[in-house]
């Protein structure tokens, strides 16, 4: 018997072996990122104490809780249009507040629990399953949705990194050069990756599912989709920023993006820990009372709030479908 294709199985199994490390330094990377986070955060609040973050929270002024609470709300609907974008380059159909209550619901719980790809995808398949939507297109609504979310992060972490460059060389000491080039890369990065999606269909094979990216169209409207969300949210901290802080506002989103991928690279739930440590060192001049204060308003407002509106959501949704169920076999029973 001809054993010349006998290795392609070792191959395989070197292959699994291969992946199955890298998977574990992403674990021990984002672990030491996290407990690293942890610490400086530690020592930060140690410095400053509970008094003054009490005194910082009490200087927030009730025009800037409405304002933030305001771009919350413009930020979630943004992420609403996520999910449009996706089901509507899937060719499925459903009424827009089904859509928005998929998207709003699994963006608010993941957002706090961590694992996107896993309690969004669970929370879509709930909702979306109802209305016929199999698993494997849920996972493509997920992707896609994932996708428009780090367009607009690196879009905007580019624009901050051109347009800013002595600002930010002055958080990540870098010359204005070198942030200038960083700019350049990511921005070549997001074109490239639109003539790639320009000149014919694309998919991805995530696990056992071929996913389908969307066209040219639609990752334009992604693009800007995606920025105008991460300048929506980053908007929501500005506001609760001390008075006097002479921030600027496009240099503010560009290292809100990038404290938003640290923590998201930590795997922590809503990149805690990762997030504010990032913050506090990026804009050490600012009061560290003053900024753990607007940090802890920006947690309750843009995570906590909009978590606990989703769950409560997500049990009225099930209660209406129970009752709309008994009362379908009701009828059914006097008939």
């Amino acid at each position: 018997m001809d054993q010349s294709h006998s290795p392609q199985p070792q191959d395989e199994v070197r292959s699994a072996v291969v992946r199955a490390r890298f998977q574990k330094l992403g674990t021990v990377a984002s672990a030491i990122l996290f407990v690293a986070s942890l610490v400086v955060l530690w020592h930060i609040v140690s410095d400053v104490g509970i008094e003054g973050i009490r005194n910082a929270l009490a200087n927030a002024n009730r025009e800037q809780l409405l304002i933030a609470a305001g771009f919350t709300a413009l930020s979630y609907l943004f992420l609403t249009f996520y999910d449009v974008l996706a089901l509507r380059q899937l060719q499925i159909t459903m009424p827009y507040r089904t859509k928005a209550l998929g998207s709003y619901t699994s963006f608010a719980i993941s957002f706090t629990l961590g694992f996107p790809l896993i309690t969004a995808a669970t929370v879509r398949y709930w909702i979306y399953s109802r209305h016929g939507v199999s698993a494997a297109k849920v996972a493509s609504v997920t992707l896609i949705a994932g996708v428009t979310f780090w367009l607009g992060m690196a879009l905007v972490i580019a624009f901050g990194l051109l347009g800013e460059t002595r600002a930010i060389g002055g958080i990540n000491h870098l010359p204005s050069k070198m942030n200038q080039l960083i700019g350049v890369a990511v921005l070549a990065v997001i074109i490239f990756y639109l003539v790639w999606v320009a000149q014919k269909r694309r998919a991805v094979r995530v696990q056992k599912w071929l996913i389908e990216l969307p066209n040219l169209k639609v990752t334009l409207a992604q693009l800007a989709l995606g920025a105008a969300d991460v300048c929506a949210a980053a908007a929501v901290l500005y506001v609760l920023l001390p008075p006097g802080h002479n921030i600027d506002f496009s240099m503010f989103a560009a290292v809100y993006a990038f404290a938003c991928i640290l923590g998201i690279a930590s795997h922590a739930p809503g990149g805690l820990g990762v997030f504010e440590a990032t913050m506090l060192l990026a804009f050490s001049w600012v009061p560290q009372n003053a900024m753990l204060g607007a940090l802890f308003l920006f947690r309750v407002i843009y995570y906590i709030a909009p978590f606990m509106l989703a769950l409560a959501l997500l049990g009225a949704y099930e209660i209406a479908r129970h009752l709309k169920t008994y009362r379908e076999r009701e009828a059914q029973e006097h008939e």
